[in-house]
């Protein structure tokens, strides 16, 4: 073998810098996992500014072309727009070709990127078509994994084999598995001979498949009896047409839409249009329609379902439900105008929604409960004829970068002991309150825009008990926070601005934790406390309402310590009928009103305020 094998990395450092450093640990340890499995040594050069990578690339790839060198693609939406990327990519495609081989790029799908999934834009673009037509390991979910868990570090070994069978075995001719067609009625039509590790990868790949056609031009007339034909790890692809059956997927198979998507229709009317209760598959391009009776559009029972670019709804329940612990990857579908939910998560359900369009359900877009936990990532959910997610009954999961838009009531309501955590959300638009926390709710809220609202941007009431933090919450048309009937909570470091009625309105035994809050240019006070509202203001900055600072009445007793109250239209503070509380170490200078406005002192007690 003439060199020593080595390996670059093309990636964009923004990528690892926003993920602490995954992406060097992941090249420290297959580095050494190549090493555990031959041997010896083996250099992955990372850092194309290092000399080492500059002295390794002129010797390796500028000046002496040799198949002991590949290229590692570590594949991001950046990496599309990466000059550097591409130049990298574009180098190794010329070196393949010069050597006859097509196995020395190995992409790692790291972040789902457009220009890879959508049909469209990946044969638009040269880098993209090459990638995908390359076989990649999925990092998209395991880069949420801890490099301690089984499943990392098994795919970092299955990796490490790749490289090992690239470089330490000499390339030999191979022949793929038969594909069944419809012409040869399951028979092999024929093969193809390929070289190397490229062969051995289409054979892993391109499993034997099933063709369904209604008009008897495939293997199968209908969906099912191709299900039961199949063996496991088989792929169907299904022609257009309108098929009336309901499809229960109970072993590892590939189902996939063969052609455009509103075109092929799975309708089933006394049963679910798709039951998945099966380890793992895969469902793509396919129309799911359930059209009445009590039955789901899709049923997840177990494993891992990867359900993408579907068009689902049920008229009977829920366009997708999950559950008894299954934990499906739904990406890209339309998941709308369901009798129920859009997606209904419990009973200990989990899985991971990616850049649906959850819209126009009769209930919630999505409901969790009784221990479910999904991730919830880049998901429209949106004009739901009830809430936008509603969290209860002990559900939990994790909400990110979701647009949470013109749903008829709440955009997330939490009850009973829910506790998912939203972060970064557009929570917009809502026709009651954008996020609603009663009833025992929990949850942590972290830097989400929470906007233009029918009614406050975040309600607490009756025990809810929510944490709020980095919030943006603005332009609200009531309050931008309501605090009432007993509701706690803990506020900090929340942008509080431009809401029609009060920054923060306290009341009816409401007690929330206001600190380093900014509460600034509301339509009427920063924070109004009523109807024996209570509650402690620390160190928040409290300017620019239309109203006083502080408005404090009919047996309000908050306590305010620290906290910046300047700038306010009316006076710092304002306490009448019958208000009172502990008002301590604050600067209420600079207010048009001045200081205070207290009608009676014998419920107040000030003490080293600078006035």
């Amino acid at each position: 073998m003439p060199g020593t094998p080595a390996a670059f990395m093309s990636y964009v450092r923004f990528n690892d810098e926003h993920d602490d450093g995954l992406l060097t640990q992941l090249r420290e340890r297959l580095g050494t996992e190549v090493r555990a499995q031959t041997g010896e040594e083996f250099a992955i050069f990372q850092d194309r500014n290092d000399v080492a990578w500059g002295q390794n690339w002129q010797q390796r790839i500028d000046e002496a072309l040799d198949a002991v060198t590949l290229l590692l693609v570590i594949i991001t939406p950046s990496l599309f727009r990466s000059p550097a990327c591409r130049a990298e990519v574009a180098r190794f495609l010329k070196q393949e070709g010069e050597l006859g081989r097509q196995d020395l790029i190995l992409p790692v799908y790291y972040i789902s990127a457009r220009e890879l999934d959508d049909p469209q834009l990946c044969e638009a673009d040269e880098m993209a078509r090459v990638l995908a037509s390359r076989q990649h390991a999925d990092w998209r979910e395991l880069r949420f994994e801890p490099f301690t868990s089984p499943l990392v570090r098994k795919a970092i070994a299955q990796l490490a084999s790749r490289m090992r069978d690239t470089f330490w075995h000499p390339p030999a001719p191979t022949r793929a598995r038969p594909v069944r067609t419809a012409e040869a009625g399951g028979a092999a039509a024929g093969s193809t001979e390929q070289t190397g590790d490229t062969a051995r990868g289409v054979a892993k790949s391109e499993p034997p498949t099933h063709v369904v056609d209604p008009f008897h031009r495939g293997d199968f007339a209908t969906v099912g009896a191709a299900i039961k034909a199949a063996q496991p790890g088989d792929r169907i692809l299904v022609r257009p047409g309108l098929y009336e059956e309901g499809l229960v997927v109970d072993k590892p198979l590939e189902i996939l839409g063969d052609g455009p998507l509103a075109d092929i229709q799975i309708r089933a009317h006394d049963t679910n249009a798709l039951v998945f209760r099966a380890s793992i598959g895969r469902v793509a391009n396919l129309t799911l329609r359930q059209t009445g009776d009590k039955r789901h559009g899709v049923d997840i029972t177990q494993g891992r379902l990867e359900l993408e670019g579907c068009d689902i709804s049920s008229q009977g329940l829920t366009g997708v439900t999950i559950r008894d612990g299954a934990d499906p990857r739904l990406r890209r579908n339309q998941i709308h105008d369901s009798k129920q939910n859009g997606v209904f998560v419990l009973d200990g359900g989990m899985g991971t929604l990616e850049d649906n369009d959850i819209t126009g359900n009769t209930y919630s877009g999505v409901e969790i409960k009784t221990g479910g936990s999904p991730t919830l990532r880049r998901n429209q959910i949106r004009d739901n004829k009830g809430g936008g997610v509603y969290v209860h009954d002990s559900g939990m999961g994790t909400l990110e970068d979701n647009d949470i838009t013109g749903n008829a009531l709440a955009g997330v309501t939490i009850q009973a002991g829910g506790n998912p955590t939203l972060r970064a959300n557009q929570v917009r638009n809502n026709k009651q309150t954008g996020v609603h926390v009663h009833g025992s709710g929990m949850g942590t809220l972290e830097d989400n825009d929470i906007t233009g609202n029918a009614l406050a941007g975040v309600t607490i009431r009756t025990g809810g008990s929510p944490i709020l933090r980095g919030n943006q919450i603005h332009d609200n048309k009531q309050s931008g926070v309501f605090v009432q009937d007993s509701g706690v909570g803990t506020l900090e470091d929340n942008d509080i601005t431009g809401n029609t009625y009060s920054g923060v309105e306290i009341k009816t035994g409401g007690s929330p934790t206001l600190r380093r809050n900014q509460i600034r240019d509301n339509k009427q006070s920063g924070v109004y406390v009523h109807d024996s509202g209570v509650g402690t203001l620390e160190d928040n900055d409290i300017t620019g309402s239309a109203l006083a600072g502080v408005t404090i009445k009919t047996g309000g007793r908050p306590t305010l310590r620290r906290n910046q109250i300047h700038r306010n239209k009316y006076a710092a503070v304002r306490i009448y009928e019958g208000g009172g509380g502990v008002i301590e170490d604050n600067d209420l200078t600079a207010n048009t009103g001045g200081a205070w406005d207290i009608a009676k002192e014998e419920n107040v007690v000030r003490a080293r305020n600078k006035e």
